[in-house]
């Protein structure tokens, strides 16, 4: 006879520097996609649809962050909540100046409210509703509404447990993104690469609090080199 514990499936490990490995990835993506969006005027189709792996690469690579052991327990999930708050505060201005909008708020509030909604919902009582509510709320005024805030829930769970059902929620919640935000769906290209990515082992060094820095740094750069190109200095 079975135990409970033996039918539990363990959570979903990766080697450190695969991790990174994929986070570079998707930053490379932004990146293009970013240029493509603000230098080229979206010219570049094929950057446009190989970028739709971006967010939710990066929404897995923070999800199985806040799935491993004591991350919700501990301080870690209120530091990583506290630094993209703050980088997603100073994104504001570049991110504004781009796209002569201040809504939807760049994509580092959206994974912010993704950390602030798994980290409450987690929590017992009061705590639960008020995730409920930061998840309702935030829908409005994140990028990617709360279809990107559910790609990265949803990643969350499977982190936590990969059994197939929550593959294949996963799945759906990229579906619904492409579907109603994206237009598309090459953002589901994602997929074989997660269930490939605890089978590759890749050694790379891990440079902390990176991306946070280069977020709002690379907005900067574009908006410069967009200025610069409008004046003819370039």
């Amino acid at each position: 006879m079975l135990t409970k514990a033996s039918t539990e499936t363990k959570p979903l490990f990766l080697d450190n520097g695969t991790t990174e490995a994929l986070k570079w990835f998707s930053l490379i993506l932004m990146v293009a996609d970013h240029v493509n969006k603000y230098l080229c005027n979206g010219t570049i189709p094929w950057i446009f649809q190989i970028a739709r792996l971006s967010f939710p690469l990066f929404g897995f690579v923070l999800a199985y962050n806040l799935a491993r052991e004591n991350t919700l327990t501990k301080d870690a999930a209120k530091r990583i909540m506290q630094r993209l708050f703050a980088f997603s505060f100073f994104a504001t201005i570049p991110h504004y100046l781009l796209d002569d909008r201040w809504l939807p708020v760049n994509i580092l509030a959206t994974l912010l409210a993704s950390t602030a909604t798994i980290y409450l919902y987690q929590q017992a009582g009061l705590k639960k509703w008020i995730g409920v509510c930061i998840f309702l709320a935030s829908g409005f005024f994140v990028e990617g509404n709360w279809f990107a805030v559910a790609v990265v829930i949803m990643a969350y769970y499977y982190c936590k447990s990969p059994k197939i059902l929550r593959l294949i929620w996963f799945i759906v919640s990229i579906c619904v993104l492409g579907f109603l935000i994206n237009l598309n769906q090459y953002g589901l290209a994602v997929v074989p690469i997660i269930l490939i990515a605890p089978y590759v082992h890749i050694q790379l060094k891990r440079y902390k609090h990176v991306f946070y820095w280069f977020y709002p740094s690379h907005l900067v750069l574009i908006l410069a080199i967009k200025e610069a190109l409008s004046f003819n200095i370039l």
